[in-house]
Order: C-alpha cells, then sequence, then structure tokens
C-alpha cells in the first residue's frame, strides 16, 4: 500500500494525487495551446475556456462521484469537499467539462466540434497521468489477484506491492487504464496528422477508444459507482461508443474535401 502524501509544507499536507491531477492539467493545457496557434486561435480564448472547463470539470467529478455515493455522504457531509482525498468521476467531469466548452465556443461564435477535436487528445494524457494519482491513494484497483500472476504479466514490482494492500494483492486496472490512455494519445495524434481528416472524427474516436477501454476495465472494479445495480461507467460508456459512432459516420458522409480538420494537410 503506497503513501497517499508526497510531502509536507508549512502543516499542509501534498497529496501525490493532487501532483498527478496538476501535472496532468498542465501538460494537456500546453498542447492545447500548441494545436491551437496552428488556426490562430487566440491564447487568450484557450486559456479562458480551459479554465472554466476545468473548474466546473472539478465540480462536475466530484458532484457525480457524491450523487452516486450519497448513502455514504449523507452521514459525512464534511467530506464533500475533501477532492484530495480521492473521489473524481472523470465520466462526470467530462459531462461538464463538455457543457462548459460547447456554452464558450457558442458565446464566441467558434465551432465547438473543433475545438473538442484540439481538447480531447491532451485530454487522454491528462488521464493516463491523473491515474496515477489513484494508485497513490490505493482506489480504483480491481479483484483480488495474487502478487505470481501480476509477475507473470510483468507488472512492475513497485506496482505489485502498491497494490497489496491490507494483505491482499489486487488487479492494478488504474495501471491497465493509463496504458490504454498513452496508446489512445499515440492513436490519435498519428490520426490527427493524416489527410482528410474531418471535424468531429476525432472526437469520435477518443469517445470510441475511452468508451470501450473503461467498459472493460470497469468489469474488474470493485469500487465502481452503480445506479439500480448497473455500473454507471459501463452505462456511460455504451452511450459514448455509440455518440462516438455517430460522429465519426457523419464525416465519412462528407464530400473529400468538405469540412477538413486540417487543410494544410492536403496542401
Amino acid at each position: 500500500m503506497m503513501n497517499p502524501i508526497a510531502f509536507t509544507i508549512f502543516g499542509m499536507e501534498i497529496r501525490y494525487y493532487s501532483l498527478f491531477i496538476l501535472f496532468g492539467v498542465g501538460l494537456a493545457y500546453f498542447l492545447i495551446i500548441r494545436e491551437a496557434k496552428k488556426f490562430s486561435i487566440s491564447t487568450d480564448f484557450i486559456f479562458n475556456m480551459f479554465f472554466w472547463s476545468l473548474v466546473i470539470g472539478i465540480i462536475g467529478a466530484r458532484l457525480y462521484y457524491v450523487i452516486f455515493n450519497w448513502e455514504y455522504f449523507a452521514s459525512h457531509i464534511g467530506e464533500i469537499w475533501q477532492i484530495w482525498q480521492g473521489g473524481l468521476a472523470i465520466h462526470g467531469g467530462i459531462l461538464f467539462g463538455l457543457i462548459t466548452i460547447n456554452f464558450y465556443t457558442k458565446k464566441y461564435n467558434i465551432r465547438t466540434l473543433k475545438i473538442l477535436d484540439m481538447v480531447v487528445v491532451p485530454l487522454l494524457i491528462a488521464q493516463a497521468i491523473g491515474r496515477w494519482g489513484n494508485f497513490f491513494n490505493s482506489e480504483a484497483y480491481g479483484i483480488a489477484t495474487s502478487a505470481k500472476h501480476l509477475r507473470d504479466l510483468h507488472i512492475p514490482e513497485f506496482i505489485i506491492e502498491g497494490m497489496t494492500i491490507n494483505g491482499i494483492t489486487y488487479t492494478p486496472t488504474f495501471f491497465y487504464e493509463s496504458i490504454g490512455c498513452v496508446l489512445g494519445f499515440l492513436v490519435l495524434i498519428i490520426f490527427r496528422r493524416m489527410k482528410f481528416v474531418k471535424v468531429g472524427q476525432i472526437t469520435g474516436i477518443y469517445l470510441i477508444w475511452y468508451g470501450v477501454l473503461r467498459f472493460f476495465i470497469e468489469a474488474s472494479r470493485t469500487d465502481s459507482l452503480t445506479f439500480l445495480g448497473f455500473k454507471m461507467a459501463q452505462i456511460v460508456s455504451i452511450i459514448m461508443v455509440v455518440v462516438g459512432i455517430v460522429l465519426f459516420a457523419l464525416g465519412l458522409k462528407k464530400s473529400k474535401y468538405e469540412d477538413l480538420y486540417d487543410e494544410s494537410n492536403v496542401k
């Protein structure tokens, strides 16, 4: 089991969970700014949109988690605000972040899908990094397994040790999801540079990739948020995949040079 405290400063405990989230957010912002410059989108616009999407996304991620854990939080009201302890649901963050981006882009008459295509690629690498915060918080793990089984899968020893909690070794689903997000990031980077990619198709692939990944990861998790006996993450993942397929298919219906994400790729 890992120590969740990175260091203490002026009597305040700084947790790995917060540090990994901050690092992921910082890297995502840098990558979004870099991509936006290719399309002459101002840094001020991106900064303001990113700031509000992040703030409202974190609120949404926590709200989502609290709602589906209300039986616990109803008698622990004071813990609702303690997000440094863990308990941010990525699906809630994505939903509220999407709503914020949609509102902000509509306000400034900038196409929402084009901005989303820029955002979802860095989002995957941020998700990959953020999962390591779960590792240090000893959460987001799967069913009980054995150290031998994990060694046979060539899982690093420090992960096996960290996933051994109270003498029981658990499946490091956080690690599998992190790897899956890194791979998805690389796939989208490659796809984004291809010719004839239509606006919305990058977002579509993100939704399909993460939806499928999370659906199967969630099958092994033991701390899933549920509703009427169903795992909410799997329900949302199915919706993500369906929407993703629709977005990608709509791009395929357009003519070869119509509505390209990056016209410079075909010059």
